[in-house]
């Protein structure tokens, strides 16, 4: 069976279709009229050079969106990086592609810039791997010390859709006993990650506040030498 193409490529087709058709037939009605066509091409000369260079840029992303239907580096709802722009595929047009950041402002980039940018896209992840430090301050008892990587465990482990992979006491920091944490969140979605995360905070959040365990925060102890 035929591959069917998707509605982004179906309208390329169209379009490109229509712009050759339409050059054909006003070529095919100058030279009816009896205009020299050959000619007149030929004779543009620096008028013709001057338009080459006016639609360099026109036509370098009419190039590049046939470059984007054909690698298929994103699709149309993929959520996408581009340098410091980060967003949804909305859609993907002949010059430009826009994108709906995530507090819905739209974004448009030229396929040009596209192309030459480095793209992640995160639709295509399989999963997303979260890891973190937190920080209890140093006069936490060892013994609590000791069960965090478990309690950790066990909150993460009871998340659907989320897999552990480790929770260690890391280092000792300025003002604060470090643990990492790290695990991954089996889906693409960037919604469902965001909303994952946010589940586990709180409940280690509230895990600690149950322990009375305080988490750390930057501190300056000054000593005052006496005369």
């Amino acid at each position: 069976s035929g591959k069917i193409l998707d509605p982004t490529a179906r309208s390329a087709i169209h379009l490109i279709s229509k712009i050759v058709l339409w050059v054909i037939g006003v070529l095919l009605i100058v030279r009816n009229l009896g205009f020299d066509i050959t000619s007149a091409l030929a004779g543009m000369g620096i008028a013709g050079v001057a338009v080459a260079l006016a639609i360099q840029n026109v036509l370098s992303d009419i190039f590049s969106y046939l470059s984007i239907l054909i690698d298929k580096p994103f699709e149309r709802g993929d959520f996408i990086i581009v340098g410091n722009d980060l967003g949804t595929v909305e859609h993907i047009g002949l010059r430009s592609t826009r994108l709906c950041s995530l507090n819905g402002q739209e974004i448009v980039i030229s396929n040009a810039d596209l192309t030459s940018s480095r793209i992640n896209n995160f639709k295509r992840m399989e999963k997303r791997r979260s890891a973190f430090l937190i920080g209890v301050v140093y006069n936490t008892p060892i013994e609590k010390m000791r069960a965090i990587p478990e309690w950790i465990r066990e909150i993460i482990s009871s998340k659907d859709d989320v897999v552990f992979e480790r929770a260690n006491f890391k280092e000792f920091g300025a003002s604060s006993l470090n643990y990492e944490i790290v695990y991954f969140i089996n889906s693409s979605d960037y919604n469902c990650y965001i909303k994952k995360q946010e589940e586990i905070n709180l409940s280690i959040l509230e895990k600690f506040q149950k322990e009375r365990i305080e988490f750390a925060f930057p501190t300056q102890t000054i000593y005052i030498a006496k005369d």
